[in-house]
Order: C-alpha cells, then structure tokens, then sequence
C-alpha cells in the first residue's frame, strides 16, 4: 500500500511543481522551469494530440483527480473494516446521552 501512494503521489507532486514553476517562470536558472519550456511542452503535446494547448491543462487537472479518486477508493476498500469500525464508534459515541441536560441540572429562575 506504501508503494501505492509512493508511486501515485510522487508523478503527480513533480508534475505540479513544474507545472507551478514553470508557469509563473520561477526557473531558478534551470531551462526546465522557463515560461519558455512551459509552452514548448503543452506545444508539443498539442501538436501530438492535434488540439489547443491551452486545452491540455485541464484534461491533466481531470486526469489527476480521477486517478486520485481512483487511489483512494482502493485505499478505502482495502481498509473498509477499520473504516466501518471507526464510523460504528464515532456513531455510538454521539448518541449518548451525555450531552443532554437532565432534569436537576435544569435552573428553576424565572
């Protein structure tokens, strides 16, 4: 499972940290985060998928969620029990009665 995440998250922080970089043109002197490159790269990809490159970031920023959701659906069920036994306690635990004012404690003031 630790690989799993390792193997999700880490394409994903790089692809938005260039993407953050290189978009806002904070290369640090390295090509690879120039505006420059930005636009070379979604150029190049338009060109490849025949589309506007302007188009490209969000059918990624789609791709990304779904495959987000996709991760953390097969996390939630491989830990559906310790889930389910979360909410049952978190359940009980709320439906007592130790919130409620009783009858005693309640001030007689008019």
């Amino acid at each position: 499972m630790k690989w799993l995440l390792i193997c999700w998250a880490a394409p994903v922080s790089f692809l938005g940290a260039w993407y953050y970089l290189s978009y806002y043109d904070m290369s640090f002197g390295v090509f690879m985060f120039t505006r420059q490159m930005h636009d070379l790269v979604f150029d190049i990809y338009g060109k490849i998928l025949g589309i506007p490159p302007e188009t490209i970031p969000p059918l990624v920023a789609r791709a990304i969620a779904f495959d987000s959701l996709l991760v953390f659906s097969i996390i939630g069920f491989r830990k559906r029990a310790a889930i389910l036994e979360w909410w049952k306690s978190r359940q009980v635990s709320r439906s007592g009665k130790t919130g409620l004012p009783s009858a005693e404690s309640l001030s007689k003031a008019p």
